[in-house]
């Protein structure tokens, strides 16, 4: 069964009763709810959902790949297929799809998000998308696996780095609290 809204919805529901702090900062994307926005379409530009991995070796390290279209470091991800059930079991499908790491040895942390995080994307005329909006769900994986076969229709590179480096700080402290 495909994600539906009701899904998204108590997904950010459970998130924010672990970080009320982001109550007001996830509203607008209650209101596209309330007003029947289909977050689970590429179609819906006002914001639609996608599904992110922080996968953390033995090390604490955290994966970052480089993303051919965006040409920049980000974490594993993309967007909802009609076959994913959850957000969750969404981030492992690009995990295993763009790093070519087994299923198998990807141990989900937990069955919630560790962060979301609302960001625009740039026009791609290649692909006939207009600006847009992601509403990407950041759940926290372990492994003690390394990178296998890179999807290099999306993927350019992949390197492990310390939590410390990633640039969001709300992203980067939840998980140093998460590793230790």
């Amino acid at each position: 069964m495909p994600i539906t809204a009701e899904h998204i919805r108590e997904t950010i529901d459970d998130y924010v009763t672990t970080y009320p702090e982001e109550m007001g900062r996830l509203a607008p994307v209650m209101a596209l709810l309330d007003a029947g926005a289909d977050l689970t379409s590429r179609k819906e530009i006002r914001g639609h959902a996608t599904a992110g991995a922080i996968l953390v070796d033995p090390a604490g390290r955290v994966l970052h790949i480089r993303h051919l279209a965006l040409d920049r470091w980000l974490l594993p991800g993309g967007h909802l297929e009609g076959d994913d059930a959850r957000l969750v079991d969404a981030a492992r499908r690009e995990l295993v799809e763009e790093t070519g790491i087994s299923a198998s040895a990807i141990v989900p942390a937990g069955p919630g998000p560790l962060h979301i995080d609302v960001h625009p994307i740039p026009a791609n005329d290649d692909k006939g998308e207009p600006e847009h909006q992601h509403i990407d769900f950041r759940f926290l994986f372990r492994t003690a696996a390394d990178v296998g076969e890179l999807q290099t229709e999306e993927v350019t590179a992949a390197v492990w780095r310390d939590a410390e480096t990633i640039l969001d700080e709300t992203l980067r402290d939840r998980i140093v609290q998460a590793s230790r």
